[in-house]
């Protein structure tokens, strides 16, 4: 079994940063694939960007392309997002996937609210 635990959200202002981090537990991630998605209210949940935990490949949504870096880090099987340039677009409730044969884990979600 996995879980994940995500961490890091908060209130920032547009033009800000912040660093989300999942961490993963019950298992390594070799042969997953770590993903971001985020809901905003009274949307449907979308994809935000997803490393492949082997290779390091990346591929982000365009919204957030140039300004949201994912990375993992092998040792505290941690997967991260850093965002830049916040926008008040990007206000969502964020979670972290993890993904192998077809068999997904989520973690909680993470509140992320940018002001303009």
């Amino acid at each position: 079994q996995v879980q994940l635990v995500e961490s890091g959200g908060g209130l920032v202002q547009a033009g800000g940063s912040l660093r989300l981090s999942c961490a993963g537990s019950g298992r390594t991630f070799r042969r997953f694939a770590m993903a971001w998605f985020r809901q905003a209210p009274g949307k449907d949940r979308e994809f935000v960007a997803v490393i492949i935990w082997d290779s390091g490949s990346t591929n982000y949504a365009d919204s957030v392309k140039g300004r949201f870096t994912i990375s993992r880090d092998n040792i505290k099987n941690t997967v991260y997002l850093q965002m830049n340039s916040l926008e008040s677009e990007d206000t969502a409730v964020y979670y972290c996937m993890a993904i192998r044969s077809d068999v997904k884990y989520w973690g909680q979600g993470t509140q992320v609210t940018v002001s303009s």
